[in-house]
């Protein structure tokens, strides 16, 4: 990538354009170069510190090792008690854990998009949104009462929740922890419940890190509307950008032979020269990662899926007529108390998911209250019924992680989604070709892939983040190896911009 020269030589070696096209392809080249590899720059430095510091999530291992174990002492309310006292008839979703204040409470499911109700453990009753003080005493919980809290004010969306994810909790009380870390816990309006944590160096290191790369200044203010699309045609500029360097680049390179000065590339100035070497060398490299955050987007719905919704409702089967298991019949089941038990259903079959905080969840029939398992036919004849106008193909069970179905660490951009081993992956025989990921110790349906989310996962995840498995599990190479080209990325973008800052200079002053 390189800009024209006054003391540069007329001839060169390329394929042939008229002098007015050239022309043109240097000035597009030039102007839009000024802005937009200040936009590379800071895409290339960030996206080094998104490898080690991702924006603030709380995984489900943080979440269930700040979670006390339930108490059964303390549990008098049923589970058919709660979804009474929340005016719900089915437990599928329903969970029970000691989110709210330190106590144990029922979170009953509400209708889509809409935050769950509240229902004490211990009383039976109906609790209403969670104010400062409930806020504060779940923070103080959250620490084991081990560090002080001050509740700092209540807010819609800040700098570190953004994520579409929070939205059924708002508005958010933000508490800040007197821990080592200086923790910043952000907890739920709705429930009570602490919904994100970030410690004094995520918050830090994300100003230099995702916030700046994902045009986060943008967020949660009169420009949030116009976000999107800034990102995508940012994108496309930064591509078009990208190419036209690498053509102008590419003529002004002497193949044949050197330039009169020994060099192949024309330019005498050191920054002019490092800018066109270093264009040839990260070009690719440059496009590549400018387009696949482009596809990141889903420019233009491009990769939305047209398939039908899974069918739930069918593959869940009818409740079970008799009464659920009391959660002190189902701890007593267990050889230690866990911190979260959740009731869901498959093929007819009730069960609750005892969780503790490693490890995978205990399987128990929610009315008889012992350990049990799915039968792999009930499970089989249940997931042909997610796609009622599609026909399993083939169930293949993955005991390892592949291209489509992997886990990444857990600061990562889909680090906290749990991708349990053996997984079914079943293939359906539709126009879309439609995979669902099924986990049969639990029953529990952990993704859905069709064929345009699989093209998106080539055209984003693998050419942005390269999390190809074979190579995420070479580490430290596939670090080596992003540093290196987002260097060189850097390398090419500050000597766009020093180059263009000179440049302006000197228009503005003649």
């Amino acid at each position: 990538m390189s800009t024209t020269s006054s003391r540069a030589p007329a001839r060169h070696a390329g394929p042939p354009l008229s002098t007015r096209a050239k022309r043109w392809l240097y000035l597009i080249h030039r102007w839009a170069g000024i802005v937009l590899c200040l936009f590379f720059a800071m895409w290339f430095i960030s996206g080094v510190v998104m490898m080690y510091v991702g924006y603030p999530k709380l995984t489900p291992h943080e979440r269930l090792t700040h979670l006390a174990p339930l108490d059964a002492a303390t549990l008098a309310v049923t589970p058919g008690q709660a979804l009474a006292a929340a005016g719900a008839s089915d437990a599928i979703g329903l969970s029970l854990a000691a989110t709210r204040a330190g106590a144990p409470v029922y979170l009953v499911p509400g209708a889509p998009r809409k935050p769950p109700k509240v229902v004490d453990a211990a009383t039976g009753a109906l609790l209403p949104p969670a104010d400062a003080s409930v806020a504060k005493a779940s923070a103080l919980a959250w620490f084991g009462g081990q560090y002080a809290a001050r509740h700092q004010e209540t807010v819609d969306e800040d700098v570190y929740t953004h994520s579409g994810s929070l939205d059924v909790h708002r508005p958010l009380h933000r508490v800040d922890m007197d821990d080592p870390a200086r923790t910043r816990l952000y907890v739920s309006s709705a429930t009570g419940a602490v919904v994100l944590d970030a410690t004094r160096n995520e918050r830090a290191w994300n100003y230099a890190g995702a916030w700046i790369h994902w045009l986060y200044p943008l967020r949660g203010n009169v420009l949030d509307r116009w976000w999107h699309d800034v990102v995508v045609w940012l994108s496309v500029a930064g591509v078009l950008v990208a190419l036209t360097g690498t053509v102008v680049g590419i003529l002004r390179w002497r193949f044949s032979r050197p330039y009169a000065t020994g060099s192949r590339s024309p330019y005498r100035e050191r920054m002019m020269r490092w800018h066109h070497i270093s264009g040839l060398l990260f070009a690719a490299i440059t496009i590549t990662w400018i387009f696949s955050g482009l596809m990141s987007m889903n420019p233009w719905k491009l990769f939305t899926s047209t398939a039908a919704p899974l069918a739930h409702s069918a593959y869940a089967g009818p409740a079970a007529e008799t009464p659920l298991a009391s959660p002190r019949e189902l701890i007593a089941a267990l050889p230690a108390a866990p911190r979260e038990l959740t009731w869901t259903r498959a093929a007819g079959q009730d069960v609750a998911l005892a969780r503790s905080s490693v490890g995978a969840p205990r399987v128990l029939s929610a009315t008889a209250a012992t350990p049990t398992a799915f039968a792999e036919a009930d499970l089989r004849e249940s997931a042909a019924r997610l796609l009622p106008d599609a026909a399993i193909r083939e169930v293949q069970v993955l005991h390892d992680y592949d291209f489509y179905y992997y886990a990444r660490d857990a600061h990562a951009m889909l680090g906290h989604v749990e991708k349990p081993l053996p997984m079914w992956r079943v293939v359906y025989d539709n126009p879309q070709a439609t995979w669902v990921y099924l986990d049969p110790a639990t029953s529990q349906i952990v993704g859905r892939q069709d064929r345009s989310n699989r093209v998106s996962r080539w055209l984003f995840a693998f050419l942005h983040s390269w999390d190809w498995t074979g190579l995420l599990s070479r580490r430290p190479v596939w670090d080596v190896l992003l540093i290196v080209l987002s260097l060189g990325g850097a390398a090419l973008s500050l000597t766009g911009v020093v180059i263009g800052w000179r440049r302006l200079g000197k228009k503005l002053k003649g």
